[in-house]
């Protein structure tokens, strides 16, 4: 048992526009402090919607591998990944390769697959020279703050997501589906509701219908869970996104999405979504050793620019399907 197994009750700061944080003293053995607390983390997570952990002195990768082990009820492997990761074993990952120097939009892990974590769990080995925070925004005080027209539409219709795999940008369909059998990527493709089609050039294209607006699997709160701005083709810098047309034409944009009905969004549909998001950001600089627990639905995350080195390992834990979420467009596996 670790020594810090007598210290007081776990008791976060909760200051209003913060982010929950607990602080606590360094643990002889962090995985047995974890097992220890399991419960009482994972319930200040259900409560709040996230919660950091900061003093726990989590200085290596095999320390921060056995505390996110311990903490989940399962780990899953990732599938349809938008960007590449280092796989470190046991379900744990790098952060998502993005450029440095952009922000990678708010936006919850895997909505647009039928089978995603509930709980995010990261832990920063080193923390950048500046910048790079992963902020947090409550998807239901979201939900509220967006027009109501617009919330009815997308839970109406859903949204669209098209995909087009390749070589060059964003991960490869064989690092998206951890596989590089064509007839693999098929089957997943077909028992998930996904739309697939083979380029000349040998890529892939897929496109999915979702839900925008889902039920929390244990609070049953509606909750605004997408990708739609983040993987718009108008939340990507103007400049590469006018290289990227010009290199692969309007319909060959590594992501973008569209209303459920297939009709294209104007820029300013995807600004105001972002801005709403920024609107309702709490964000707390990383330190070194800090351990990061977010619930995957109610919590949207993003991650900000940053300059230095920056080591996030990250896990998906405990995998839930749509369909456990009360979706209000159904999406039937055909």
């Amino acid at each position: 048992m670790s020594s810090s197994s007598t210290a007081r009750p776990l008791e976060p700061d909760l200051r209003i526009g913060h982010l929950p944080i607990l602080t606590t003293g360094p643990a002889d053995d962090p995985s047995c402090w974890a097992a220890e607390h399991r419960d009482t983390l994972r319930s200040l997570v259900t409560e709040h919607g996230a919660v950091l952990v900061r003093g726990l002195g989590l200085d290596d990768l095999s320390k921060a591998t056995s505390v996110l082990t311990r903490l989940a009820s399962s780990l899953m492997d990732e599938r349809e990944a938008f960007a590449a990761r280092r796989a470190y074993g046991n379900g744990v990952y790098s952060s998502s390769k993005w450029p440095p120097n952009q922000q990678m939009c708010m936006h919850h892990e895997l909505s647009y697959a039928l089978r995603f974590p509930a709980m995010l769990q990261f832990v920063c080995l080193s923390a950048p020279t500046s910048g790079g925070a992963t902020a947090l925004a409550d998807s239901p005080t979201v939900l509220d703050a967006l027009p109501d027209a617009l919330v009815e539409r997308f839970e109406h219709e859903g949204w669209l997501l098209t995909r087009n795999y390749n070589e060059d940008i964003g991960a490869s369909w064989a690092e998206a589906f951890g596989t590089e059998d064509r007839a693999a990527v098929e089957d997943y493709c077909r028992t998930t509701a996904i739309e697939f089609a083979w380029q000349p050039d040998g890529g892939l294209r897929t496109t999915q219908h979702r839900s925008a607006v889902i039920h929390h699997p244990v609070t049953g709160r509606r909750c605004w869970f997408n990708q739609i701005a983040f993987l718009s083709e108008w939340t990507l810098d103007p400049e590469i996104r006018e290289y990227l047309v010009d290199l692969y034409g309007g319909d060959g944009l590594p992501f973008n999405t569209r209303y459920g009905n297939g009709d294209a969004m104007s820029p300013d549909t995807v600004d105001l979504i972002n801005k709403v998001y920024q609107a309702h950001t709490v964000r707390e600089p990383w330190r070194n050793g800090d351990l990061l627990l977010v619930d995957n639905v109610r919590t949207a995350h993003s991650r900000e620019a940053y300059e230095g080195p920056r080591d996030v390992v990250a896990a998906l834990a405990d995998a839930v399907r749509l369909a456990d979420c009360s979706p209000t467009v159904e999406v039937i596996p055909s």
